[in-house]
């Protein structure tokens, strides 16, 4: 139980900072910002997504443990195990057969709760969707990992579909419990209205910057260590890490450049939804200087030794957003411009 919750938090954390990017992008463009309530739910969300999948596939079974499961199919076997417990006296909740109950009802909660919260959908949906991964959960099973077994290695049964499904309905209507604001899914209506530009805006901008070039350009040594190992043979290559260290920086350098040449924002610029206007200098000049003024500087400068330079410019971006006009910090300086909500009339 530990480690599959262990496996859960850390996968979760991961698809959360390959996601954050385009979540961010998301929530500016159908609710006009960004709450740390609603990155909490969906991080949670995101977690409890990677704990199903854990607490009912692994731990997978070696080779020397394996041994076929049997499947269930009858709808109404778990009365006859309610009864024996009931009958028994006592505690029935240290039934061991009311407990597994208790727990597929437990399981599937969160789900029907975040399918109300985040997804503004009502019990229907709920249903359908804890029938859904129910099933998708017990044909997995079935089928030994789709194959990867040669026979079902847990027990295939109709009642955890059930149970599960009761579980995000329940989850559905528990959710009805918290204020409407809090579960209105979609696309609010004031979402196109400006807001005020904050400098905490500002660093969230600077942050979907520099993880995602962080992520581009990570993917991209990867991917070419994976080319020069496999494809070309060359460990010493890889073992050199010059073709990747090329690779890696010259990735999110063109891309970030291309994207700000192009539109004259970032790509954190776009996500938030803000914009530099204005300005004494060339158009081309004034895209390219915001470039460098950004992550597109400090992706260059992590190719000096040392690292140092790269640490001072990093330092001296985030300082200079409270010291200047609504947080414009460095690319508003290297540019001549302000810094607005995207927005804002033209």
């Amino acid at each position: 139980m530990v480690y599959s919750g262990v496996v859960a938090v850390v996968v979760g954390l991961l698809a959360a900072v390959a996601l954050f990017v385009p979540f961010v992008a998301i929530s500016y463009r159908r609710r006009g910002g960004l709450s740390g309530g609603r990155v909490l739910a969906w991080l949670a969300a995101l977690v409890y997504f990677w704990a199903i999948w854990t607490y009912t596939l692994l731990p997978l079974p070696s080779s020397d443990s394996y041994r076929c499961m049997g499947v269930s199919l009858d709808p109404l076997g778990f009365i006859p195990e309610v009864r024996d417990a009931l009958a028994a006296g006592g505690n029935p909740l240290r039934n061991r057969a009311v407990q597994q109950l208790v727990l597929n009802v437990a399981l599937f909660t969160p789900l029907g709760f975040f399918v109300r919260v985040l997804g503004g959908r009502g019990l229907p949906t709920a249903l359908a969707a804890g029938l859904g991964v129910s099933a998708l959960v017990e044909f997995t099973q079935l089928t030994g990992v789709w194959g990867l077994y040669p026979c079902p290695y847990r027990v295939f049964d109709v009642v955890d579909l059930e149970t599960n499904t009761l579980g995000a309905a329940l989850g559905s209507l528990a959710a009805l419990a918290l204020p409407g604001t809090w579960r209105r899914g979609g696309v609010r209506p004031d979402a196109d209205l400006p807001r005020p530009v904050t400098r905490g805006r500002r660093w969230l901008a600077m942050l979907c910057d520099v993880l995602g070039s962080s992520l581009v350009g990570w993917t991209a040594a990867v991917a070419v260590n994976l080319v020069l190992f496999y494809v070309l043979g060359d460990p010493a290559a890889v073992d050199a890490g010059t073709w990747s260290l090329a690779v890696g920086t010259a990735a999110p350098v063109t891309i970030w450049l291309a994207v700000t040449w192009a539109t004259g924002r970032s790509v954190g610029d776009l996500a938030v939804q803000l914009r530099y206007r204005g300005g004494a200098q060339p158009e081309a000049l004034a895209r390219t200087m915001r470039a460098l003024g950004g992550v597109v500087g400090f992706v260059l400068l992590g190719l000096l030794p040392g690292g140092t330079a790269q640490l001072l410019f990093g330092a001296l971006a985030v300082l200079t957003v409270p010291l200047t006009a609504a947080g414009r910090g460095l690319p508003g300086l290297l540019s001549g411009r302000r810094l607005t909500d995207a927005r804002e009339p033209a």
